[in-house]
């Protein structure tokens, strides 16, 4: 294994300069900060930096680093040939420094390939920090980490850090279409410009990799799941390459959708069976020529048999068959497939929830080492609040990587600020008791539970066009997060936004306390404003923008509202009981039981796995009735708290993103109202009890909120 050694040695001070910002640099602002960082007791100053190595990826990091260190210290460091004094940066490998090996090689040889290790040291008689990889790569996730110290004014006087990612694939899905559209994108158009590729580089894909980078993701799927074969052609392969060239000095490996009827659609076949031999010998032949491009794709992203999309059923084949040609292909070059279990068949009338897990469990054990399914954190649709699958921790044979979503398709989309880390979180810490009490989501998704040899963690990305790059400010607090959290899952949300608060915005404690308490309690918010007690499923029809409780006589009963909250006379909620669908028994006995009880099922998933009497006594002896309207208004005036907390802060930040969340911010308020009435009313119907007194009462009419229409929202395009 490659070792290599990164040295670096710092102190300064420094002050804040506030000015106008678009957004575009997210969380990599290496501007001057304004308190004193301590650093191993060292004077004022850094000699030089010195970075041994010929690839691109060190040459990177050293750029990154100088850049980083002019920035904060307001000074040019030099670059030096000799290590003669204390204050040197210094870079390269142990077999280039053999005098490092007897003090460092024991602790390298216990990190990962993309792993690094930050600590003291002494070179030449002369002290020194030291950050030191298993690899290129690691010095340059190394050098972001310490860069990131600084940027957030850390205590590094006694510094020791040993860091190694959780997880092995940490990628991104663009759902982005080859027109440039994005599904379910709230940020502009798709960022690769199709048309101009392959030989007009726009700076923004180097920036993208960079961005990525520095949180640790080391993938990207650049097409939508929704998949045009088209993109396996070689006028599109051309096209690919240019942007994995872009890439790969930075740790990103490029992956594709794999429509599975692409033998018929580009290959001229009949078929795309998967037990064919000529379909099998087109995928062989079309992986080795995506590897003559690309020498280091990652593989294949899949949705098959969902949707619409053509699979394996299609030929009366298992999932695992379609699954397997892919990873036979794909297995001489290192390659795996991402199979997505995201399915349900309008064909199977049985709840919607039970479908993954009824058609994917029986083939547990029948995949390839080199496929992992790729499972929704929960097992509806990325809903505001949802227990976990029950397909994690179910599978002791097969490989399952995590998908959550980062782009706030059933959130808000780009005009609500919702800080995503608390959602993940609460998901990654669910025990699934798969082995006894601690079988957590997380200990799932790193294979430390079931002995996963390939292990991974998907965001659907919100990045696009615009120029802040995900629409809202606070949306890149989302990407961010799910990099940092695919990187190491044990980060509390606290810390992760604590860190991108004062890397993004400000390190002034007046400023970081209270948006990190706003972003903390925003999802709980959004939730009682949305979709309260385990409601589910209650958005805009097609586009999912705003409230449709209403919703139903569409072509499926599972794409309605009404499928899920079956509110009658009697109550509210999707019984998933004995009673029921009985989905609650796809869980471990510790979790089916706890969920199976509506006195022991948490407030918060009540109505996702019971229908439940309107008078029935909830917490503080309301009815739920009470309860539900009461988490409906407690969410809507939680905004105007959010509002107040924003305004107050005008004085600490430039006015640019100041403006654009205060105008974002009133957006979210009205809506979160509109949510609330449209909800309230429409659930008045069923239980015909009154609005609690005290409380707002709807200014219009629900037939007001059935009659709008959003022709050009997010999502839709405008028939002609």
């Amino acid at each position: 294994m490659k070792k290599v050694l990164a040295v670096v040695v710092l102190v300064f001070s420094f002050t804040v300069t506030i000015h106008a910002e678009d957004g575009y640099r997210l969380w990599l602002r290496y501007d001057k900060i304004d308190n004193p960082v301590k650093l191993a007791g060292y004077s004022n100053a850094i000699s030089g930096v010195k970075f041994i190595g010929n690839s691109k990826t060190i040459e990177l990091a050293e750029e990154e680093f100088l850049t980083g260190l002019m920035g904060l210290l307001d000074k040019q460091i030099p670059v030096v040939s000799e290590i003669e004094r204390d204050g040197v940066v210094l870079a390269g490998t142990l077999n280039n420094l053999p005098e490092l090996n007897q003090l460092l090689s024991n602790k390298v040889d216990k990190l990962g390939e993309e792993g690094y290790l930050i600590t003291e040291g002494k070179l030449n008689d002369k002290k020194a920090i030291l950050i030191v990889a298993g690899s290129d790569i690691g010095v340059l996730y190394g050098t972001f980490h310490f860069l990131r110290l600084l940027q957030t004014q850390q205590d590094i006087s006694a510094i020791n850090i040993e860091s190694d990612p959780k997880v092995g694939i940490r990628v991104l899905n663009h759902w982005d279409n080859l027109d440039r559209t994005s599904e379910r994108g709230y940020a502009g158009f798709s960022i690769w410009d199709w048309h101009k590729l392959p030989d007009y580089l726009i700076p923004r894909y180097t920036d993208y990799a960079r961005a990525n980078a520095s949180i640790g993701i080391n993938g990207t799927v650049l097409t939508n799941v929704n998949s045009n074969a088209l993109v396996l052609t070689e006028q599109y392969l051309k096209k690919v390459k240019s942007l994995a060239d872009v890439f790969r000095p930075y740790g990103i490996k490029v992956y594709l959708t794999a429509r599975f009827s692409a033998p018929i659609e580009i290959g001229g076949l009949e078929t795309a069976d998967p037990l064919n031999e000529d379909v099998r010998n087109w995928w062989n032949e079309k992986v080795k020529e995506i590897y003559r491009f690309i020498p280091d794709f990652g593989g294949f992203l899949v949705k098959a048999n969902s949707e619409g999309q053509p699979g394996p059923q299609n030929y009366a084949r298992s999932h695992a068959d379609g699954a397997n040609m892919l990873a036979d292909a794909l297995e001489p070059f290192g390659g795996v497939v991402m199979w997505r279990a995201f399915v349900y068949s309008a064909d199977d009338k049985d709840d919607r929830a039970k479908q993954a897990y009824k058609e994917f469990k029986p083939l547990d054990g029948k995949f390839r080492k080199n496929v992992l399914l790729q499972v929704k954190n929960g097992a509806i649709d990325f809903q505001p609040r949802e227990p976990f699958h029950p397909m994690f921790g179910a599978f002791t044979n097969t490989n399952v990587m995590m998908e959550f979503q980062i782009t706030q398709e059933y959130l808000g989309q780009a005009t609500h600020l919702v800080y995503l880390a608390p959602m993940y979180k609460e998901v990654l810490e669910s025990d699934t008791y798969a082995k006894g009490k601690g079988s957590t989501v997380a200990k799932v998704i790193d294979g430390t539970l079931q002995d996963y040899p390939v292990t991974g963690m998907a965001g659907v990305a919100n990045i696009g066009t615009d120029r802040n790059w995900t629409g809202h400010t606070f949306g890149q607090s989302n990407w961010y997060a799910f990099g940092r959290l695919a990187w190491d899952h044990e980060l509390t949300s606290s810390e992760i936004a604590d860190e991108w608060i004062r890397m993004t915005f400000s390190n002034k404690e007046s400023f970081v306390e209270p948006v990190k308490k706003m972003m903390l309690e925003s999802r709980e918010n959004t939730v009682n404003y949305m979709a309260p007690l385990g409601l589910h499923h209650l958005m805009g029809w097609d586009h999912h923008y705003g409230p449709g409780p209403w919703i139903k006589d569409k072509g499926r009963d599972d794409w309605t509202a009404v499928y899920y909250h079956r509110s009658d006379d009697e109550g509210i909620g999707f019984d998933r009981t004995e009673t029921g669908s009985n989905a609650v028994s796809q869980y471990f006995p510790e979790v089916r039981d706890k969920y199976a009880s509506l006195e022991s099922c948490p407030e918060e998933f009540l109505l996702w796995f019971h229908h439940v009497n309107w008078d029935y006594k909830m917490k503080f002896d309301r009815t739920l009735w009470n309860e539900l309207v009461m988490r409906y208004y407690d969410g809507a005036d939680a905004v105007k708290g959010m509002q107040e907390t924003w305004n107050a802060l005008k004085d600490e930040i430039d006015n640019e993103r100041l403006e654009r969340v205060k105008m974002l911010l009133k957006i979210q308020r009205d809506e979160a109202v509109w949510w609330r009435n449209a909800s309230v009313l429409y659930f008045q119907t069923f239980s015909k009890r009154s609005i609690p007194d005290g409380l707002e009462k709807p200014d219009k009419s629900l037939e007001y909120y059935e009659s709008l229409k959003f022709p050009y929202a997010p999502g839709i395009r405008p028939t002609w």
